[in-house]
């Protein structure tokens, strides 16, 4: 059975881990973000603690992409979620973060089976997964699940 622990984080506020802080390991996968910041100066000022990887390859936004792109997009992030597999079989990582997973389970690119079978490969390594809407089938596979919620911003002039 495996000891890492599950952690969802959903609604449509920004969560926060002290992992990096902590010393750990700690790898994000992000999608539905399409390329984003790329090989940036901040990016590589965040390593060896903290590796963000995209396999998205369009600039757009998911939904707006015309069938054909999203096709491809789709293979992407399949190719994605194949890598977390990878990361967690491997214990590369004490924390992974899927960054918009459930955005993929909404949208059908994944199953939530696909999903539980990935979390199943996760040994010691805790998991984060975000996104906007949460379904009771992936609620039941995590240990503590946040409901993050904006109730007042500024609005800057």
């Amino acid at each position: 059975m495996a000891e890492g622990c599950i952690y969802i984080y959903t609604g449509d506020g920004r969560g926060k881990s002290q992992a990096a802080v902590e010393g750990k390991r700690v790898v994000i996968i992000q999608f539905l973000k399409g390329k984003g910041l790329g090989d940036s100066d901040f990016l590589r000022r965040m390593e060896p603690e903290i590796k963000l990887f995209r396999f998205e390859k369009s600039d757009g936004n998911f939904v707006e992409l015309p069938e054909e792109k999203k096709q491809e997009e789709i293979q992407n992030i399949r190719n994605g979620i194949g890598f977390a597999k990878k990361v967690l079989t491997t214990g590369e990582c004490d924390l992974l973060i899927l960054d918009e997973v459930l955005g993929l389970v909404e949208k059908d690119i994944i199953t939530e089976d696909d999903l539980k079978a990935l979390l199943e490969c996760r040994g010691d390594t805790d998991v984060i997964l975000t996104g906007i809407t949460l379904n009771d089938e992936i609620c039941v596979l995590a240990d503590e699940v946040s409901k993050i919620e904006t109730v007042k911003f500024k609005v800057w002039d």
